[in-house]
């Protein structure tokens, strides 16, 4: 479905970015998730070459974020890069990154919720009580985006229909389970056979922990999330003008497999034929961002193309 029909797995987010720079030049971006060598500062350089009017960087660490945006004003002086402290397992982080980039930016043209986290080992807890996998992956962009709301629709009052666009990252993890609604705290309630996970499937995907907890499938059900949750959006902001996409950028390494055990890992892989680059990694979100092909399918294509 992109405009490229030559662009696959080894495209470059730079490239695409090039290809599609008057969607990004004086546009507000905003990219959750940017931290030194991950997709979100892939997406965020590539975004940046093309000189937007801000790029805000929302992220846990400030630290982090810091130094990537000093990477990108090297790189690209003039470019006016922000960053707002966004943790997205608690509530009031939100609440705060939420008013923050509304004193930034009168409008934003595009949000890419980017950030993810995979937990392996243990379970954790959102600041809410939320199993941290849903609760920060899916609950916290859910209430990020509808924050922004107001100024998304501002940002599509100044565009062409679907121009406007939230890039929800997902992954190939949503085969693994569907919502969990019954147990969506992964609290071991019983589940009808609709909220099943997914078999078979390898053992190291359905492992379970020693208090109940299955962490493979948690990550599923909320990869489940952010593809519904895109065809919501779809559904919901086409009176507005604003349309959204889930993207599974493809196999890349990232900081997000560093709880990883040797087991799990080799499941993945098998299931991948080629490992991309962060560049090739970024590709994929910033072709379901910016293609202009794609303004149109609103509820037609709640998937943006892999590549």
């Amino acid at each position: 479905m992109a405009s490229n029909e030559n662009w696959g797995e080894a495209t470059s987010g730079l490239e695409v970015a090039r290809v599609f720079s008057d969607r990004i030049r004086g546009k507000n971006v905003v990219i959750t998730g940017v931290a030194p060598d991950g997709i979100g500062e892939s997406t965020s350089i590539a975004i940046a070459s093309q000189k937007p009017s801000v790029l805000i960087l929302a992220s846990r660490t400030k630290e982090r974020m810091t130094a990537v945006a000093e990477k990108i004003e090297a790189s690209y002086p003039g470019v006016k890069v922000r960053v707002v402290v966004l943790d997205l397992a608690s509530q009031a982080s939100i609440r705060n990154a939420g008013l923050e980039t509304a004193e930034l930016v009168p409008k934003v043209d595009l949000l890419i919720n980017n950030a993810g986290i995979f937990v392996m080992q243990s379970r954790q807890l959102t600041k809410e009580g939320l199993e941290i996998q849903f609760g920060a992956n899916h609950i916290g962009h859910f209430l990020f985006t509808k924050l922004l709301l107001p100024l998304l629709k501002a940002g599509a009052k100044d565009s062409a229909p679907g121009a406007t666009r939230i890039i929800n990252l997902s992954s190939q993890g949503h085969r693994l389970s569907p919502i969990r609604f019954s147990d969506y705290n992964m609290e071991g309630k019983q589940v009808p056979a609709e909220e099943a996970p997914a078999s078979p499937m390898p053992p190291a995907f359905g492992r379970r922990m020693p208090d109940g907890y299955l962490p493979v499938i948690a990550y599923g059900q909320c990869k489940t999330a952010n593809v519904l949750f895109s065809l919501s959006l779809q559904q919901r902001l086409k009176p507005f003008g604003i349309t959204s996409y889930a993207v599974h950028p493809g196999g890349i390494h990232t900081q997000l497999g560093r709880d990883e055990d040797d087991e799990h890992r080799a499941a993945i892989a098998k299931g991948i034929s080629y490992w991309k680059s962060l560049d090739e990694g970024s590709s994929t979100t910033l072709v379901a961002a910016l293609d202009p092909k794609l303004n149109g399918t609103y509820a037609e294509l709640p998937f943006a193309p892999c590549g």
